[in-house]
C-alpha cells in the first residue's frame, strides 16, 4: 500500500526502483533455492497421476484403488514403472489395471525474460 505524501500527492514509483535498492534479484544463492519440482518441469517432467486398481489379497473378487502422483517423463514414465515394479515384487495385492493421466505444467518455451515492470497501486 502506498500512503499519500504529507504534501497530499501520491509519490510516483519508478519501475525496478526497489530492486535497484536491494541489488540483483537473481543472486546465485536464490537460484540454488529454486523449487526442485519447478526445475524438474523445466527438464521436461510432467505431473503424472495413476489410479491403480488392485485385487484384495484375501478377497480376490474385491477391487480397491490407490492413487499415485509424481513428476515423471512421458511417454516412458520411468518413475511409475519403478513404482509398479516395486508393487508387483513387494505387495500382496495383484494389480488389475492402471489408469494414467498426465499434463505438461510448464515448458521451457513458455518462459521469457521481462524487460519492464509496471506497478499498479
Amino acid at each position: 500500500m502506498i500512503l499519500p505524501h504529507p504534501s497530499g500527492t501520491v509519490p510516483q514509483r519508478t519501475p525496478g526502483a526497489a530492486r535497484k535498492r536491494q541489488g540483483s534479484c537473481h543472486t546465485e544463492q536464490e537460484m540454488r533455492r529454486t523449487d526442485p519440482d519447478f526445475r524438474r518441469q523445466l527438464e521436461g517432467y510432467s505431473l503424472a497421476t495413476a489410479e491403480i486398481f488392485y485385487r484384495m489379497p484375501d478377497a480376490k473378487s474385491l477391487i480397491q484403488t490407490y492413487v499415485w502422483q509424481d513428476y515423471d517423463l512421458a511417454p516412458e514414465f520411468p518413475n511409475l514403472r519403478k513404482f509398479l515394479d516395486f508393487w508387483t515384487r513387494e505387495l500382496d495385492g495383484p494389480i488389475h489395471s492402471v489408469r494414467l493421466a498426465h499434463s505438461r505444467l510448464l515448458r521451457p518455451a513458455e518462459l521469457r525474460m521481462v524487460e519492464h515492470e509496471f506497478v499498479l497501486h
